[in-house]
């Protein structure tokens, strides 16, 4: 089975061999990356990994605002998609954690009963206080959550999805693709959520507001989670928010976006099932020419970015802030405060 991993990134460095080397433990045969603007040496990592034919590298230069959706009109003509069985369009802090089989994407697609699509549902891990960059496996320093069936005030969260290669596919979308909605019903792709339940129609429309959320958490990810690492370490998050990312450039990372990604009340350390296969893989991509120099000059500029960012007055402001912020989002802190409790009170 052929499946394709589409993603885009900007100074993503560090944690390239982490992803291609999971998705490579999970079943991904082939890459396709986009890169924009790196100085972090994410396009040479990605450039001497195509030499080594891990990973194929394009150019996304900047020429407008939205650089993943440039990309993915691009990815469409690529012969890796065009010869693909299947095709998964992630980013690099997003894993998915597959519980069923042998924990691999054919194991899933299996137990989802060969649908032409699979839209599984994020899982926002919480930053947990890990203040310093390491250069360590991020599946494992990060293993607290939010409710897996709440987040924030909502019960439907986001998506990604694996598409087949015979999806009557209109477009892809950064979280799901997109058919022709004039089908007739009974020839409307088979498209399951990540416990193999069909998708409810509201999601398939996409003129419908919440069409990346549009059904209930409850009981998804019966198969499969997507772990999404949004915030990673304190120090990451300065560096990525100073970098803006592939949807839109100059994208603030607020104290609200932090809060709502913030949420450790749940404990979850499934994924470590993979810990020891992605050792070993990133160890066998290391081992090739220049890939572990260059990943440890990723590294270097990473950590030089936050030194450079802390000179700066507004950025140790953003840190203490960050350092401070609420343990709630706003929506959660607003209902705490009408009932009475204060911001270390327990449930």
């Amino acid at each position: 089975m052929r499946i394709t991993a589409v993603t885009c990134v900007k100074n993503e460095g560090p944690f390239l061999l982490e992803w291609i080397a999971f998705h490579r433990v999970i079943g991904v045969s082939d890459f396709l990356f986009y890169s924009n603007d790196c100085t972090d040496a994410t396009d040479r990592l990605l450039d001497r990994l195509e030499d080594h034919g891990i990973v194929a590298h394009l150019p996304n230069p900047a020429t407008n605002r939205n650089y993943q959706m440039q990309a993915l009109k691009k990815a469409r003509r690529h012969p890796l998609i065009r010869k693909a069985d299947w095709v998964w369009v992630a980013d690099v802090d997003e894993f998915l954690n597959i519980h069923v089989g042998d924990h691999t994407i054919p194991a899933l697609i299996h137990a989802c009963g060969n649908p032409q699509a699979i839209s599984v549902t994020f899982q926002f891990f919480a930053n947990d206080g890990v203040e310093t960059y390491e250069d360590q496996p991020v599946i494992t320093q990060f293993l607290r959550s939010h409710n897996p069936d709440i987040w924030c005030a909502d019960t439907a969260i986001e998506v990604k999805s694996l598409v087949r290669g015979d999806f009557p596919l209109d477009y892809y979308g950064a979280h799901r693709p997109f058919h022709d909605e004039d089908v007739p019903k009974e020839e409307r792709p088979r498209w399951t959520d990540g416990a193999g339940r069909p998708v409810p129609g509201p999601f398939r429309r996409r003129a419908n507001k919440r069409r990346i959320r549009a059904f209930p958490a409850h009981g998804a990810r019966r198969f499969a989670t997507l772990n999404h690492y949004a915030l990673r370490s304190l120090d990451s998050y300065l560096v990525k928010n100073d970098r803006g990312d592939v949807n839109r450039e100059h994208r603030a990372f607020d104290d609200s976006y932090w809060r709502e990604r913030n949420d450790g009340a749940f404990f979850d350390d499934s994924i470590l099932r993979y810990q020891a296969a992605l050792t070993e893989e990133m160890d066998r991509l290391k081992a090739l020419p220049d890939i572990a120099d260059l990943h440890a000059e990723a590294v270097t500029l990473h950590r030089a970015k936050r030194d450079e960012l802390l000179a700066q007055g507004s950025y140790r402001a953003m840190q203490d802030q960050l350092r401070n912020a609420s343990r709630f989002c706003a929506a959660e802190a607003a209902i705490r405060a009408e009932i009475g409790l204060d911001e270390e009170a327990q449930p």
